[in-house]
């Protein structure tokens, strides 16, 4: 028996049902992966394949087809909250070699599975291989700045981290452009200009929107107390992100030139922090609906192809941040464990996988799909791993802060011990008179 049966078609209440059961299950996995030391995003991506379709069945399916809202929303907050790595005083130390470091770990994990994709699965196509190797430069920020709020990384290796998978997703932008025109002029003898150019064009221009918007914000929120200058923050995000959703293209760029802009314009981090406070009850729907939409039973289908893919883009991913980081003299921090920080892969991979799989024979286009869509869910569910790692061996992590929060009972100012002690004294005077 399906479970959502028993409340399924009832309006409103349906919704809400849904979404309690969302939150709830999302919370209590994470007091689970939390006695493994696991990261939250972890427990709402398995909590989302406990409750999905493929086990407990317990949310209706029309409610996770309409609730697809979440990837751009989620996204945009996601990408604002980048923004703020983006100072010119950092990019000014940092932006060449960012740029460098981007170029290399993304285009060898492109290259990479080309190459092994068509030698290894010929009967696949060349077509096949580029468009899985375009996607392979992509990586997902979501569960990385989760997984960087949740323990209060900072430093060095978290702001060049943050900066390389935001520009990871230009790269693919171009890659994936160029790749779908080799595409088309394979299938029909001439390289159609348009799928090249319009992508690359919508997203500059998004580009510049969130440029002009995060220079308006000062004064838009000028003179209003934190409550109205989150509802401000909040309603250009949305904004921001349903337009560039009407237009078939991620509001990654947009939404992160948006917190760029505001940030180098006033100095002012407090904002941010608004919208991290703000943003909890968004991610874990969001993660928790990716897990949803994991198919189990399609990672019979993938095989071998989706092993190759695994492995042979994280070989990439790893190798070529270490060869940039070494040959631009970065830190061994950055050297050594950045490339296990671009594990990730979801959003933008994904909605370019639905595009590829329409550019593909049906069948082998059903197959390309699954693997990124397989893929993806183990990178998700290995990326907060592989990120919380990353930070605690480049000592991003303030172990010490860490313990504070977990054991806040324990750690007492030394002050207040000899107040209460003072205290206790007083009190015994009064009742021995």
């Amino acid at each position: 028996m399906n479970l959502y049966k028993l409340y399924e078609n009832k309006g409103g209440s349906t919704i809400l049902i849904a979404l309690a059961i969302i939150f709830l299950a999302g919370f209590l996995l994470s007091r689970i992966t939390k006695l493994l030391k696991l990261p939250n995003v972890t427990a709402y991506i398995l909590a989302g394949v406990l409750i999905g379709p493929c086990v407990l069945d317990l949310i209706p399916h029309n409610v996770i087809d309409n609730m697809s809202f979440l990837s751009d929303l989620a996204l945009g907050f996601i990408a604002f909250g980048v923004g703020r790595f983006f100072k010119k005083e950092v990019l000014k130390k940092t932006g060449m070699k960012v740029i460098f470091i981007t170029l290399c770990e993304a285009l060898l994990a492109g290259s990479l599975v080309t190459v092994v994709s068509y030698f290894l699965f010929p009967n696949l196509g060349f077509n096949f291989a580029i468009l899985l190797g375009a996607i392979a430069t992509a990586t997902a920020p979501a569960s990385t700045m989760m997984t960087i709020n949740q323990y209060k990384a900072k430093g060095e290796f978290v702001n060049t981290l943050l900066q390389v998978v935001a520009l990871d997703d230009v790269v693919c932008l171009l890659v994936y452009s160029v790749a779908t025109a080799i595409v088309s002029s394979n299938t029909s003898g001439y390289i159609e200009i348009l799928s090249i150019i319009l992508p690359i064009l919508y997203n500059f221009c998004f580009m510049i929107v969130g440029f002009i918007t995060g220079l308006l914000l000062p004064s838009l929120m000028k003179g209003r107390s934190k409550n109205s200058q989150l509802i401000v923050v909040v309603g250009l995000i949305c904004v921001i992100a349903g337009s560039a959703s009407l237009f078939d293209i991620s509001p990654l760029l947009s939404c992160m030139i948006f917190g760029a802009a505001y940030i180098n314009k006033t100095d002012d981090e407090k904002i941010f922090a608004e919208v991290d406070a703000f943003s909890p009850p968004i991610m874990l729907p969001f993660f928790v609906m990716s897990g949803m939409n994991m198919d189990i039973s399609a990672f019979k289908t993938i095989g071998l192809v989706g092993i190759v893919y695994f492995m042979v883009r994280l070989i990439g991913k790893y190798f070529g941040t270490y060869l940039s980081a070494k040959a631009t003299h970065s830190s061994k921090e950055i050297k050594k464990y950045l490339g296990f920080a671009l594990a990730p892969q979801a959003g933008v991979a994904i909605g370019l996988a639905f595009l590829g799989e329409r550019m593909l024979p049906p069948e082998i286009g059903n197959t390309f799909l699954t693997v990124i869509l397989c893929s993806s869910v183990l990178y998700e569910l290995m990326g907060p791993i592989l990120a919380k790692y990353a930070l605690f061996k480049s000592k991003s992590i303030n172990l010490n802060l860490n313990m504070k929060e977990e054991v806040p009972n324990i750690i007492v100012n030394e002050k207040e011990i000899t107040t209460s002690r003072k205290n206790l004294e007083i009190i015994n005077k009064e009742v021995r008179k």
